[in-house]
């Protein structure tokens, strides 16, 4: 049986940008090794996983879609505390957060506060603080982002988010998504701290600081993806496969560590452009021979897109192209390369569009490049994202 290597390069597939001369990032971008693995591979395209309320694909979902556990979903947040090493205890409420600006009206000018990163003395000013006897915890994630826990009794991760995902509105209030008291009350906890903690960094010296330098302050906290932790089967006991991974975001490192897999450490390997593709890659190389399955997580493609810096992705792309080299040779290994979704640039939001895919190590078919376009025309066909493990343990054998 071959060792499976899984590439997955974040929010790759995108619509025709006319700037591209009506192309694809990925179709724009010069790629010789990845036209090399599809070309001696077998190709097509997956329709990504949506949860029955999910308008586009989320992240977290298509990535469990991708291990085929989509039925084991337990709210975004708990990945996203596992994947930055929180140990969480059974009846904590986590939410995933960014540090957000919002005007004097609460109206949101940012998201992201202009993609803030140093935010450790912001984490710091809100640590200690306690309402009707649950504990709030919050720990730094990367760039401008968070984790928020709520420890306490009686309470539900069944809460609606506060991020409304857009600019220019007001931060939504957090609603109970049952009738339980539970949810009622967990709802009334996190708008009391939701309050508390603008006024905290409103008037932090650090936001003060940042405003006179000409940077957007940190001072909101935007919520979403509540969630509460348990146990669920091991990707290792579900496949009987030894797996290990390789991945700077936090949301990937957790979805992975609450599988099971082992941590690969790469150093200033990081969810943003400056990281260490080499490290990565020459990481993959080295350690497939120990286990049977490696997950290898490459972010920025997503975040050019996100930032609607379409040139910037298809530099990416090619950046990834330039280092995947190393790995063209490895003898018994099944080389997947994919994407959890597309990220279409000039909507600077993930979208629905399919997502290219090439399979080497078992075959090939008369795909000559990898693009989405061309993969239309692969032997793989249009597959579900739920479908792709069973298909990656078919064409291991």
């Amino acid at each position: 049986m071959k060792k499976i290597l899984l590439i997955i390069i974040d929010g790759l597939g995108d619509r025709l940008i006319p700037q591209l001369g009506k192309r694809t990032p990925l179709e724009a971008a010069k790629k010789p090794n990845l036209n090399f693995l599809a070309e001696n591979g077998i190709c097509g395209l997956v329709k990504p996983f949506l949860f029955s309320k999910e308008k586009e694909p989320s992240s977290e979902g298509t990535h469990l879609a991708l291990f085929g556990y989509q039925n084991y979903f337990l709210g975004r947040g708990p990945y996203e505390a596992a994947g930055i090493g929180i140990k969480m205890k059974k009846g904590d409420i986590i939410l995933r957060a960014n540090f957000g600006t919002v005007d004097e009206n609460l109206r949101i000018i940012d998201r992201r506060a202009g993609r803030i990163k140093k935010t450790q003395p912001l984490v710091n000013a809100l640590k200690g603080i306690k309402i009707n006897e649950v504990k709030i915890l919050v720990r730094k994630s990367w760039g401008h982002r968070a984790i928020l826990i709520l420890r306490g009794e009686d309470l539900s991760s069944k809460i609606s988010d506060g991020d409304p995902h857009k600019v220019r509105v007001k931060p939504k209030k957090i609603l109970p998504l049952d009738k339980s008291k539970k949810a009622k009350f967990t709802a009334e906890i996190l708008n009391q701290f939701l309050e508390k903690a603008h006024l905290i960094l409103k008037n932090h010296s650090f936001n003060k600081k940042r405003i006179k330098k000409g940077f957007l302050p940190g001072n909101y906290f935007l919520v979403r993806g509540a969630g509460k932790f348990k146990k669920i089967i091991s990707f290792k006991k579900r496949y009987n496969l030894k797996a290990a991974f390789i991945a700077g975001g936090a949301l990937y490192k957790g979805v992975a560590k609450i599988l099971g897999m082992n941590k690969v450490s790469v150093k200033e390997a990081t969810g943003f452009a400056n990281t260490n593709l080499k490290g990565k890659i020459s990481a993959a190389k080295r350690v497939i021979k120990k286990y049977d399955f490696l997950f290898l997580h490459i972010k920025a493609t997503d975040i050019f897109a996100h930032d609607r810096d379409f040139q910037g992705k298809k530099k990416f792309i090619e950046k990834i192209d330039k280092e995947l080299k190393p790995i063209l040779k490895l003898k018994n290994v099944l080389i997947t390369v994919t994407a959890d979704h597309s990220t279409c640039s000039l909507l600077k939001r993930h979208c629905k569009e399919p997502i290219p895919i090439l399979i080497f190590g078992n075959g090939k078919d008369k795909v000559k490049e990898f693009s989405e376009k061309a993969c239309k025309k692969g032997k793989l066909g249009r597959i579900k994202q739920i479908d792709l493990m069973k298909k990656l343990l078919l064409y291991s054998k």
